[in-house]
């Protein structure tokens, strides 16, 4: 689910924004299957980030693409660039 391109040393990643209740903020969960080093099966990492969204526009169970910016606070450093798929369910 997460697609990596750099464009100019920034990192763009796609997920689903999970939490919206701080202003200007979403938290945004990535997801990316790894192959085990060992056992060669592919696992689920999930990571999640939290990221500037200026208009508030973004709501639960969006698909969203962020890409990194340099620190806005004290834990945000990603953008969110644009939003892929608007969820229709209210949460």
């Amino acid at each position: 689910m997460s697609d990596e391109n750099t464009n100019g040393g920034r990192r763009q990643v796609r997920g689903r924004v999970i939490s919206n209740k701080m202003e200007k903020t979403v938290v945004v969960q990535v997801e990316r299957t790894v192959k085990h080093a060992r056992y060669h099966k592919y696992i689920k990492q999930v990571r999640s980030f939290k990221a500037h969204d200026e208009d508030n526009s973004c709501k639960v169970n969006d698909l969203v693409v962020i890409e990194e910016s340099r620190p806005l606070s004290r834990t945000k450093r990603w953008r969110v660039i644009e939003r892929v798929v608007t969820s229709t369910v209210e949460a």
